[in-house]
């Protein structure tokens, strides 16, 4: 009877190894898919979908505790936020949407993506969730979107949290001057190029399977014409400025989250929110140090430390 159980598990383990072997090669974005299911079970975060507005929002809830909205960054998609949500879930209830355009979210041909249309399309999103008042936390361009959604709509907004956010005042850096003479670096089509890319967000080359790279390939060019599209409107100084204008109009909490060593948004730019900020009841700023663009993947646990603790101390 041993024998027989061992020379079945021993068959299981088999075919278990051939489906995931045959699925490495054959169909990655597959194991893809289910690592980022295992990550939100992990984080005990549930994926749902709404129409509001013009968009089909997909998005992960879950947890308990106060409401905190993250939002994610230019050419990324919700699951950048897992590993820290699972460190929040216990503490907070998290809205972690696609945000239109990006990821599972719908896009419409021809719309317009820039930050003022994307914040217009949060409140949607937000009166069709029926929520009230929350924290609100953007990521790069999720963090311009954050502002001006703050700034329009501050009846909702207790707290903001800017995390290495695109549209400050800044020193200028290799990236800003190649973006501002049109070059699009988000843009690849091999894995030399994803190498070439991923090394300006991250401080550390990706740990990653090539087959995998081959999917976030294969998907960055599906989503070359739309990627090319919102960049182009991003380098207009009311995109690229969109943050810098409206930081007089913050009265909540503001926190300015950045990695010393971001290639990006120059740190220089958390001066920038520091002095324009002349409104604000209270203002906190952290550095990292060991990171680049990418705090919630590089370092989540001491991102989620530093989000717990400015979501409650106000």
């Amino acid at each position: 009877m041993l024998l027989r159980r061992l020379k079945f598990l021993a068959w299981l383990g088999g075919i278990l190894i051939i489906v995931l072997g045959g699925s490495y090669l054959f169909a990655p974005q597959l194991l893809l898919r289910a690592n980022y299911m295992r990550e939100a079970m992990t984080a005990h975060l549930e994926k749902h979908s709404v129409q509001a507005g013009d968009t089909r929002w997909v998005y992960y809830e879950g947890g308990d505790g106060p409401v905190i909205v993250l939002l994610h960054g230019f050419a990324a998609n919700k699951e950048v936020w897992l590993p820290v949500a699972k460190l929040l879930t216990p503490h907070f209830h998290l809205i972690i949407p696609d945000m239109p355009g990006w990821g599972e979210s719908s896009r419409m041909a021809g719309a317009s993506y820039n930050v003022d249309a994307q914040a217009a399309r949060l409140q949607a999103f937000v009166e069709t969730l029926r929520l009230q008042r929350f924290v609100l936390v953007g990521h790069s361009l999720g963090g311009a979107i954050a502002g001006v959604y703050a700034a329009e709509h501050p009846e909702h907004v207790t707290e903001l949290a800017l995390v290495d956010a695109y549209g400050l005042k800044a020193q200028e850096n290799a990236f800003t001057r190649e973006a501002m003479a049109g070059k699009d670096p988000f843009l690849f089509d091999d894995r030399v190029g994803f190498a070439r890319a991923t090394a300006l967000a991250f401080e550390k080359p990706l740990d990653m399977p090539g087959r995998i790279i081959d999917v976030l390939i294969k998907r960055n060019q599906l989503d070359r014409a739309f990627i090319e599209s919102n960049f182009n409107e991003l380098r207009d100084p009311s995109q690229y400025l969109a943050l810098q204008n409206r930081l007089g109009q913050f009265e909540m909490p503001v926190l300015g989250l950045w990695c010393h060593d971001d290639k990006i948004v120059d740190i220089s730019a958390l001066d920038s929110l520091r002095n324009g900020l002349t409104h604000a009841s209270s203002i906190s700023t952290s550095t990292l140090i060991g990171c680049n663009h990418m705090p919630m993947l590089e370092k989540p646990e001491e991102t989620a430390q530093i989000l717990s603790g400015f979501a409650l101390s106000h």
